[in-house]
Parts: C-alpha cells; sequence; structure tokens
C-alpha cells in the first residue's frame, strides 16, 4: 500500500460518517455517538496526515503552497467541529453547520485526491511512498 491508498482508505470512512451524521435528528444517542466518530476520526486523520503526507512534501518548492493550503484546510473544519460542538443537538442551526462541515471535508478530500496526490506522486520515490503508508497507519491504529 502507499500513502495515497492508505489515506484514500480514511477519506471513504470520512465520507460515509459524514453522510451518516447528516441524515441524524435531534438529541439523540446516535446523533451524539457519529459525531463524536467523525469528530475523532478526522482529528486523528488531520494529525497523521500533516506529520506523515504534508510535512515530507512542505520542503518542496512544488508543493509548499498546497501543503500549507491543505493545512490551513485542516483548521476550518477544526473551527466548523467546535462550532459544532457549542451547539445544541437539537437546535436548527446544527443541521446547517454538519451539512458545512460535510461540504467543507469533502471540497478538501477532492482537493487532495484529483489535485495533491497527483503533485506528490512525482516528489516521492515508490519506497518513500511505502514508507510514508507505513508511518501513517501506524499512527492511525495506534490513535483511533
Amino acid at each position: 500500500m502507499n500513502i495515497f491508498e492508505a489515506i484514500r482508505k480514511d477519506h471513504d470512512t470520512q465520507r460515509s460518517l459524514l453522510e451518516k451524521l447528516i441524515s441524524t435528528s435531534g438529541d439523540t444517542k446516535k446523533r451524539d455517538q457519529i459525531f463524536k466518530d467523525i469528530k475523532n476520526e478526522l482529528e486523528v486523520h488531520a494529525n497523521a496526515e500533516e506529520r506523515h503526507f504534508y510535512k515530507p512534501l512542505i520542503s518542496n518548492d512544488m508543493m509548499q503552497d498546497k501543503a500549507r493550503h491543505g493545512i490551513a484546510e485542516h483548521h476550518e473544519i477544526d473551527e466548523l467541529i467546535e462550532k459544532l460542538e457549542e451547539t445544541d443537538y437539537d437546535s436548527s442551526a446544527w443541521l446547517k453547520i454538519a451539512k458545512d462541515l460535510k461540504e467543507k471535508v469533502e471540497h478538501h478530500l477532492d482537493d487532495e485526491e484529483h489535485t495533491f496526490f497527483q503533485l506528490a506522486g512525482k516528489v516521492f520515490s515508490e519506497t518513500k511512498k511505502k514508507s510514508l503508508a507505513k508511518d501513517y497507519t501506524d499512527y492511525m491504529k495506534t490513535n483511533i
């Protein structure tokens, strides 16, 4: 497995959780559990990605701006999660923020999969892609 396949696998998990999240309603155990799951998944994924994907790219001239942009989007996602934490589950605003989160995350994932991965593929050797995948998946396993 290479770094792109490892990250894409987690992206699929995130898309699925976000879909489930916006289909919930009210102050329910289901909404609470799915929110906790997606919050943890996004947080651990962002940390793993910043360490084992963006950090090795940031020193490359071609990728520096892209890496910074990706990290900035992680912070925007964190802010939306904080807004959700500050909003009551049964508030009508909660679902709107959850939909904003889904949109922001999906935009970020699409950016990575359709732009960043292709460019990063030119930067990393095959050996590096595999070693980054191992480091990334090890981090995910021990923190999720």
